[in-house]
């Protein structure tokens, strides 16, 4: 009995005409024999979540640099949480949970440490510049399995590669900016529907802001707690898709302009404080210090865990390394590099 084909069929059935079927994916790069249990998104699924970049992200930051405190989100968690939500809406909506969740545990697989610095640092110091989208798509389709990737189905890949807004709009615009599936899409808006909530709340508890701080008219409409911000944009997003006979996943023009709100106060008030600013620019120093290190040291560069693959320049082949690094593995090697160690006899 051919399970996969089982599974296939029920989708057929039961998802949305708007769905992305695993039967009529477009396929990977390079042939690979299909699973007689596993649908090809459920395998792109697995192979992410048994990857060593996505064990990784469990200890990169989130917002917080390198937190004390046992509750505060990291790089891992957020991925966990952008999974749930996506999942949520995906399920209401009749489309493919299975795509959904492989491209929500995929999307951040390329984040560097220590959070956005790590990538404004390694933006200015790579030929042609740095982001974490392609950085990902990198991870998926070169850098895990000592450079054969994970050979993972092209909606997948696209996804990924389209999940990111930056400071611009929710919505994509039509075009290459767009995600080709709805399952993309919604895990586009699924990954700010989760850190500007979870941002915020981390905020709040590392005494950055206080909760009477957020401005009443983002509050009264997202909403105070974290589990209300979460369950109100989350409906909205159901709300507005459905009565759109789900053509494009969107939101409400109240819901939209109030996420675009609260994420630019935000950056005001939570990512560029004094209070958080003082260690990530400790973070930039130390990556900065870093990459010419091993750019002027190829040898220690191997030594040290970095690899080259293909006709890749040293450059790139350090950016690769650095945004593998977990928050504390950077720590460490530039503590071994660059500061005194205590001596021992032998």
């Amino acid at each position: 009995m051919n399970i996969r084909r089982s599974l296939e069929e029920f989708e057929s059935q039961i998802l949305s005409p708007q769905a992305c079927l695993s039967s009529e994916s477009r396929g990977r790069k390079f042939p690979a024999k299909e699973c007689s249990i596993r649908t090809v998104f459920q395998h792109d699924r697995d192979r992410i979540l048994h990857s060593k970049a996505f064990r990784r992200l469990k200890y990169k930051t989130q917002v917080f640099l390198s937190p004390e405190g046992d509750h505060y989100r990291t790089r891992l968690t957020h991925t966990l949480e952008v999974s749930q939500v996506a999942r949520t809406i995906s399920r209401a909506l009749r489309l493919n949970e299975d795509l959904t969740e492989a491209i929500s545990l995929g999307h951040d697989l390329g984040h560097t440490p220590f959070g956005h610095v790590g990538e404004r640092v390694l933006g200015e110091l790579v030929p042609g510049g740095f982001h974490h989208v392609r950085q990902s798509l990198r991870v998926v389709d070169v850098l895990e399995k000592d450079g054969r990737g994970l050979n993972l189905t092209f909606e997948v890949r696209d996804g990924i590669l389209k999940h990111s807004k930056g400071q611009g709009g929710l919505l994509a615009p039509d075009g290459k900016s767009r995600a080709v599936t709805l399952e993309g899409q919604i895990v586009r808006l699924a990954d700010i529907i989760a850190y500007v909530s979870h941002d915020l709340d981390d905020a709040i508890r590392g005494r950055v802001i206080r909760k009477s701080d957020i401005p009443k008219d983002i509050s009264t409409v997202v909403g105070l707690r974290h589990s209300c911000r979460i369950d109100r944009m989350v409906r909205d997003l159901i709300r507005e898709t459905l009565a759109d006979d789900c053509s494009t996943i969107r939101l409400s023009t109240e819901m939209d302009e109030a996420i675009r709100s609260l994420r630019s106060w935000l950056f005001d008030h939570v990512y560029q404080a004094d209070s958080v600013q003082v260690e990530f620019n400790k973070a930039s120093h130390l990556l900065h210090e870093l990459f010419y290190y091993f750019c002027d040291n190829e040898d220690i560069f191997v030594q040290s865990g970095g690899r080259r693959f293909g006709d890749d320049s040293l450059e790139i082949s350090v950016a690769d390394f650095i945004a593998g690094m977990t928050d504390r593995f950077a720590l460490s090697l530039y503590r071994e590099r660059f500061l005194p160690q205590p001596w021992r006899s032998i």
